[in-house]
């Protein structure tokens, strides 16, 4: 993965609540109370992002933009997304996709502190 996106995927994960980045899967998987929320991943050789999405949103984004989007291996049947980082790169939706993922991993406790930010 590229150093460049990593570091951006640091910076937005990072700033969660009791977030940690953690070297087990991926490169690398970010994770709250050792669940993970966001996965860094090389996939035939382009850098991308995985998380968690709400229901139906998986199924949105990849019929809309497939050039930005992807179901990943293993978690897609999940519902997880996954998006491409070595295109034109919206980190505003990436930073979005990711804070609606930490938000279905995050126990009440931490929501809570998050919103009293």
């Amino acid at each position: 993965m590229q150093d460049d996106s990593v570091d951006r995927l640091r910076k937005i994960c990072l700033a969660y609540p009791e977030a940690s980045e953690q070297g087990e899967i991926g490169d690398p998987p970010f994770k709250v109370r050792n669940k993970i929320f966001a996965m860094g991943s090389s996939r035939d050789g382009r850098p991308a992002v995985w998380c968690k999405a709400p229901p139906g949103a998986q199924a949105v984004l990849v019929q809309a933009e497939p050039e930005h989007y992807f179901i990943p291996p293993y978690v897609g049947r999940y519902g997880w997304i996954a998006a491409w980082l070595d295109r034109e790169v919206d980190w505003e939706i990436v930073a979005d996709l990711i804070d609606t993922s930490y938000r279905m991993t995050a126990p009440k406790r931490l929501l809570a502190q998050l919103e009293s930010r």
